[in-house]
């Protein structure tokens, strides 16, 4: 099973709809936490939110994570050690305030287990490959520069 979610504050239709299309033509078993009690995803099983006890027992019971350019999604991953997904929120479609997400993506692309979809034919290479790397608690090449971009981002 794939669990996908976009946080807690903002629904992210195209992420959405990109996954949804693709359980239908892949016959993907996907759970989705959507931030969005109106969502009319046909072939999702998902939830605008879960609580924090639900989120935990679905990351653990998955295979996969899929989610925004979100700090808590890409911990989730590592701490569990499952492989990630990330698909960024962009400015420029309205998706978001700013493009710190895809910022983070850029950031978080070179890091083990972190797989950055641009597009929505790297989202599905991602979710049909046999196996990716999982996200590891292992310090990463990229991890000093992370905690370097964290840290000016925060003292902004």
């Amino acid at each position: 099973m794939i669990l996908a979610t976009v946080g807690t504050q903002l629904a992210f239709p195209r992420l959405i709809g990109a996954l949804d299309a693709l359980a239908e033509r892949h016959g993907l078993e996907i759970f989705a936490q959507t931030a969005d009690p109106l969502c009319d995803a046909r072939r999702l099983m998902h939830a605008p939110h879960l609580s924090p006890a639900e989120f935990a027992e679905r990351a653990a019971a998955a295979t996969l994570l899929v989610g925004h350019a979100g700090i808590g999604t890409v911990l989730t991953a590592r701490k569990l050690q499952k492989p990630l997904v990330i698909y960024p929120r962009r400015f420029s479609l309205g998706e978001h305030r700013n493009d710190h997400q895809m910022a983070t993506a850029r950031t978080l692309e070179a890091t083990t287990g972190v797989h950055v979809a641009w597009d929505n034919a790297q989202l599905e290479a991602f979710l049909l490959a046999e196996q990716l790397t999982p996200a590891s608690l292992v310090a990463s090449e990229n991890r000093a520069a992370l905690i370097a971009h964290l840290k000016a981002f925060v003292s902004i």
